[in-house]
């Protein structure tokens, strides 16, 4: 039987862009199934009590220099955004749209966001920025808000965020293979094991 990682994401974490940028290598790698869920960060934070590492400053400029060893590690480009914290309500309701509506371009539209974040620097709290890079990118800008505002969009989006404080998620990114939860993207080699044991 195939296993699978389900991969609670948020595109306004920076250790989550790093985990997205190894993942689908590790499951091709194991034969296993990469299930993307698109998570609202803040609700979690909100239900759990957690919050960024970057609010403690001390902790956060150790968060940044060991992200550094890690892109440096993984050979991905990884730039600290400038606009951080980033709001992501409207992007992670268009994530969850384009995976219900265009499911065939989803990868595509995370890629986008995740490289405007955390490779260009780009100010993804602006949506005129929001709508150039997704015009760059080839999306139409105009629909991809439509989704964003879809009720049954905001609803999935709750629902999945709900179902990961359910399940023991208190940040991202989070992975479960079966019942097993996997915090952090400094976690992978313990995936990748996981999925290569019987």
């Amino acid at each position: 039987m195939t296993k699978t990682v389900e991969f609670y994401f948020d595109l306004g974490s920076p250790t989550t862009y790093l985990a997205h940028t190894q993942l689908a290598k590790i499951c091709a790698d194991t034969q296993s199934e990469l299930i993307y869920i698109p998570m609202l960060l803040g609700g979690v934070f909100k239900a759990t009590g957690n919050a960024s590492p970057a609010v403690i400053p001390a902790k956060g400029r150790y968060m940044f220099q060991d992200l550094d060893r890690f892109a440096k590690r993984y050979g991905v480009q990884l730039r600290f955004n400038p606009h951080f914290p980033i709001n992501t309500l409207i992007l992670m309701r268009a994530a969850t749209g384009i995976q219900l509506h265009q499911p065939q371009r989803f990868a595509e539209f995370v890629d986008c966001l995740f490289r405007a974040l955390w490779v260009e620097g780009r100010n993804l709290n602006d949506p005129q920025t929001i709508a150039a890079v997704l015009t760059e990118n080839g999306f139409d800008p105009e629909e991809v808000l439509a989704l964003s505002n879809d009720e049954s969009v905001k609803a999935k989006l709750k629902e999945n965020t709900e179902a990961a404080i359910k399940r023991g998620v208190f940040g991202a990114p989070s992975m479960f293979i079966g019942d097993q939860l996997f915090f952090g993207q400094d976690r992978l080699d313990f995936v990748e094991e996981a999925l290569r044991q019987d």
